[in-house]
């Protein structure tokens, strides 16, 4: 019986460390992995959304020049 309680008391302690490492690994590599998210993200973003935009818009209603929103005076 003591036999049993001790595995179970060591299997405890390693799921314990493991735990606590992975939560140390992750919040002293936040930015790093935080960052590379956003990478991924903008790619595929990027990608889907800017292929749907050239797809809808109506290119013939397009003004082909632009001038000053209001006129100096």
């Amino acid at each position: 019986m003591q036999k049993i309680l001790n595995v179970l008391s060591i299997a405890s302690f390693v799921i314990s460390a493991s735990i606590a490492g992975t939560g140390i690994y992750v919040y002293a590599n936040k930015d790093s992995l935080i960052e590379g998210v956003k990478e991924k993200l903008q790619k595929e973003l990027t990608g889907a959304i800017g292929s749907s935009i050239t797809k809808n818009l109506p290119t013939s209603k397009l003004p082909k020049s632009t001038g000053l929103a209001i006129p100096p005076s």
